[in-house]
Formats: structure tokens, sequence, C-alpha cells
């Protein structure tokens, strides 16, 4: 059963060809791709990602978001970490931190109508603009 359980998982990925490649021989993309897909093999409630995507190639970041949507369709929830606010676009709610502190929590839309932005980087920047910046 496990094996029929990783040959599907090799597929959804697109991995087939590299059944026997050592992960320390694929690329970054593939590694947190296929690192994540293991996490959920299980089928968690929950899971948490640090920074999945950072060095990530961009063609590899969008798969890994598809991968995050397909968990959470499949209702696996799904914390993330990312500078990215690209990626924070995508998601249900957005925590965002300034100094230590959560200054926002909201959906995407919400807290763009709130800080009237175009997109969750000028969100961001708004914020980090109240930054102390310094030690206290």
């Amino acid at each position: 059963k496990i094996s029929q359980i990783i040959d599907k998982m090799l597929v959804s990925l697109d991995f087939e060809s590299e059944k026997n490649t050592l992960v320390k021989e694929l690329p970054l993309g593939w590694k947190q791709k296929l690192a994540f897909s293991v996490s959920i093999i299980h089928r968690p409630e929950i899971v948490f990602l640090d920074e999945p995507t950072g060095g990530v190639d961009p063609v590899s970041r969008r798969q890994f978001g598809e991968l995050i949507y397909k968990a959470a369709s499949d209702s696996i929830t799904v914390f993330v970490t990312t500078h990215y606010m690209d990626e924070a676009e995508y998601c249900n709610r957005v925590s965002i931190m300034v100094d230590g502190r959560i200054d926002a929590l909201d959906t995407p839309a919400n807290l763009k109508r709130q800080f009237e932005a175009v997109s969750m980087d000028e969100v961001f920047t708004k914020l980090a603009r109240g930054a102390k910046r310094g030690d206290n």
C-alpha cells in the first residue's frame, strides 16, 4: 500500500522520472515540493511551513502554491510564513507582524480595503513605515 501512495505522490508531482534519484541531487524547488508532499502524506489536520519558497525559482514557487491549494481543498490547514507578499494574496487569512507584534490580521481583500491598497505588498509597505527599526 505504501508503494502505491508513493507512486501516486510521484505522479502528482510529475517526479516519476526521479523515483530513484537521491533527494540531495534534486533542485531546491523540487526538494521543497517533495518535503511538503511527504509532510502531508498521512493527511494531518494542520501543517506549518516556514519560508517554504525562499530561494526557489518562480515556476517552483507557483507550483508550490498549487500544492498548498490542493492540501487546503483536502481539509488540511496550512500555516505559511513568507516575505513574498504576492504569495499572501492567495491566502484565506493573512497576519502581518511589525516590531514583533501582529499589526494586521484579515483576508487579503479586507486588508487591501482597510489600507486603501491595490496589493498586499502595498499593505505591508504601509504597515512597515510605522516600524521602530531599532533596539528599544
